[in-house]
């Protein structure tokens, strides 16, 4: 039984290594709901300015969000507020023709999705950077939304 319960926990300790993480965030919807103005903003540290860096954003949606596509734009800030790059992106978390949902499911009919913002990012300073979202569907309230997140890494070469 000891023995078990130390395999077990080794293993979990090795499943929460992620090597090329550098920052990882979410800003959850109390009521399952992204609403226009909950513009979601996430602050992370660039050490090394040698290395490439991958931005993604991740979504956590239910079967409640009531189209295929979701529109989001973002905006990366350097710390000084300077404006590095503005985007609108567009990413499916339905299939189109099925209605299936794409990403990862974890309970019930919450699905997890990870989308590339930026790849192969190159930052020229040290210091502290924003990344924010706003959702950009023409609806004031998205139901199903439960949360947004960023993920910052850094690019094997």
């Amino acid at each position: 039984m000891k023995y078990t319960f130390f395999l077990f926990f080794a293993l979990l300790l090795l499943a929460g290594c992620d090597s090329n993480r550098v920052f990882e965030e979410y800003t959850e919807f109390s009521d399952r709901t992204w609403k226009i103005n909950n513009q979601a903003s996430f602050e992370f540290e660039i050490r090394d300015t040698t290395k490439k860096y991958n931005l993604y954003y991740n979504v956590r949606n239910s079967l409640d969000y009531p189209f295929a596509r979701l529109f989001v734009q973002y905006a990366l800030l350097d710390s000084s507020g300077t404006e590095l790059s503005k985007k609108l992106v567009s990413n499916f978390l339905f299939d189109q023709k099925t209605g299936r949902p794409l990403g990862r499911s974890g309970l019930g009919d919450v699905y997890d999705n990870q989308f590339i913002l930026l790849e192969n990012q190159e930052f020229k300073s040290p210091g502290i950077y924003k990344i924010q979202l706003e959702q950009f569907n023409r609806q004031d309230s998205l139901r199903g939304i439960l949360a947004v997140g960023l993920r910052v890494e850094t690019k094997d070469l």
